[in-house]
């Protein structure tokens, strides 16, 4: 657990270093390679698109088991830290939020997404006053570990349109406050993207805040300016992908031409890098 618990610290370290904690998200080893190879600090999860590469739709569809099985192959491939997103826990009890982040630990990750939406169309968010109580059981979990999972508390408020929006912001701020109190390391407010918005929240809060970004969103040079500490993609590289693959298939499908491959690796690039994984290397 030692080097599990070194680079928690370093995942926590930057969330306060000057420029944000900038986060490709990956899927698999091989998504989780390339980001790692061009240079970046850390490795984060997107649940949907693990659980759309195994052929299941978003929203706690996938079995926690075969998601972790997923993040750890990630985390045993990588040298960087680790951080997986679980979802909403897989169940609403505090002992079900303590299962999930002894799952995360043990998957070899060091920090842990954890969302307050509850996939019900009648209560949309999970009640306040219990999410804290899971909060809490990750805590008491890691803690019980060994290790100092750096938590990334989210709440839906914006994302899922809840409440009228003259109250969703104050709805999302007394969230993301009782979380942070919590014991939170971070909080995520998926679904803003006006920049003033976020700046307003970024000082309301005083604490190190997780924008999701995509296309429509501020550049991380003005997230950075709005003193934005965490930047994520989410699903936005996964289905990214996939719509590469697509405008590929539609190329050769009405052309017969293939020029969409120009830019990719080569097939010795790829197998050098996957030679390294610890898997190959047992093969080996």
């Amino acid at each position: 657990m030692v080097e599990q618990r070194q680079k928690a610290e370093t995942l926590r370290a930057l969330h306060s270093d000057s420029s944000p904690l900038v986060l490709v998200n990956v899927w698999d080893v091989a998504s989780a390679l390339i980001i790692e190879e061009v240079g970046f600090a850390a490795i984060a999860t997107t649940s949907a698109g693990i659980a759309f590469s195994k052929g299941y739709p978003d929203g706690q569809k996938i079995h926690p088991d075969a998601m972790m099985a997923e993040v750890a192959r990630i985390a045993e491939a990588v040298k960087v830290p680790v951080t997986a997103d679980a979802e909403a826990g897989y169940g609403d009890s505090p002992d079900h939020a303590a299962r999930t982040a002894r799952l995360v630990i043990q998957a070899g990750a060091v920090g842990m997404n954890f969302e307050d939406a509850t996939g019900r169309s009648d209560q949309p968010l999970m009640d306040q006053s219990l999410q804290v109580e899971r909060i809490h059981a990750i805590r008491e979990a890691a803690t019980k570990l060994g290790v100092p999972l750096v938590l990334n508390a989210r709440t839906d408020v914006y994302l899922l349109q809840v409440g009228s929006p003259a109250k969703r912001y104050d709805e999302a701020v007394k969230r993301l406050d009782a979380y942070r109190d919590a014991g939170a390391d971070c909080v995520f407010l998926p679904g803003v993207r006006d920049l003033p918005t976020i700046a307003r929240v970024v000082s309301d809060l005083g604490c190190p805040v997780n924008i999701l970004a995509g296309p429509g969103s501020p550049s991380i040079t003005e997230l950075t300016a709005a003193g934005v500490k965490r930047i994520s993609l989410g699903s936005g590289p996964m289905r990214a992908t996939l719509g590469l693959l697509r405008r590929l298939a539609q190329e050769v499908n009405a052309q017969g031409t293939y020029s969409l491959m120009d830019a990719s690796p080569s097939h010795a690039e790829i197998n050098q890098l996957m030679s390294a994984t610890p898997d190959s290397e047992k093969k080996g």
